[in-house]
């Protein structure tokens, strides 16, 4: 089984976070699966990286459009299940409706998940403005009752980057903001964007005062992987009923990508 990976980062400028997350996925990978990692185009991000657009909805709309391409580029070439690896799910709805092979995101899928393992989960991230994204994602899955606190890590994203080299720091803010989450009232910790999960991973941490923390880049491939047998075996797609669901002409999404371009000419 093939399974594209589509980060929101570029992955091209964290070689440390890069090599820890093929590292990771190809443990957790079952036998025969192959991810084949990819990130945003080099130069998606002039500013603050990438934090300063993640955090706006007209720019973090902006960059959906590499994920739509991305999600297209799978199919064509033949990949069983697209990954979106960020927990606000870029662009989720949108893949889902252009492409037949499966599409699996972050957020949706570890919190799901998480689900089997207890009844209260906390997201645990290190970028403040996602918060409201990751809110309106959960109300739209019907998650709302299931997730409770959303806490934010007191580090930044090139403290995760450095942490790979140092992790004690990082280690104790997360365990600061879990048990922040877990006097809330959570009995499952789901950590916020593949960076941080990865560094989780590498350091073995799997729970946190008895409260277990989620692999979610684990359980999205995996969830990549039973979601791509399914297909193969029986062809089953997500829905195509109404205006978040169905697909639309091929030929109408090259006219309109057509028209904005001229926008730039």
């Amino acid at each position: 089984m093939r399974v594209w990976h589509q980060s929101f980062t570029v992955l091209e400028d964290v070689p440390h976070y890069t090599a820890a997350l093929e590292r990771h996925l190809g443990r957790v990978a079952a036998a025969g699966t192959t991810v084949d990692l990819h990130g945003m185009a080099p130069g998606t991000y002039p500013s603050d990286y990438p934090g300063v657009h993640i955090g706006y909805a007209y720019l973090a709309g902006l960059h959906k459009e590499q994920f739509v391409r991305a999600a297209q580029q799978a199919q064509a070439e033949g990949y069983d299940a697209f990954m979106i690896a960020t927990i606000p799910d870029t662009a989720f709805e949108e893949c889902r409706s252009v492409v037949d092979i499966p599409v699996v995101a972050f957020g949706n899928s570890s919190v799901a998940f998480a689900a089997t393992l207890g009844s209260r989960v906390a997201i645990v991230h290190f970028i403040g403005g996602l918060r409201d994204q990751i809110r309106r994602n959960m109300r739209s899955y019907g998650f709302s009752d299931l997730v409770g606190p959303v806490v934010q890590v007191d580090a930044r994203f090139h403290d995760i980057m450095a942490a790979y080299a140092e992790p004690t720091g990082l280690l104790d803010a997360f365990r600061e903001a879990a048990r922040t989450a877990i006097a809330d009232g959570a009995d499952v910790i789901v950590p916020g964007e593949g960076p941080l999960n990865v560094f989780l991973a590498d350091q073995g941490v799997v729970e946190v005062d008895g409260v277990p923390v989620v692999d979610s880049l684990g359980v999205l491939l995996q969830m990549a992987e039973i979601r791509g047998a399914t297909y193969c075996r029986t062809g089953l797609t997500p829905s195509r009923a109404g205006f978040f669901h169905a697909q639309p002409p091929a030929e109408a999404i090259d006219a309109a990508r057509a028209f904005y371009r001229s926008f730039e000419a």
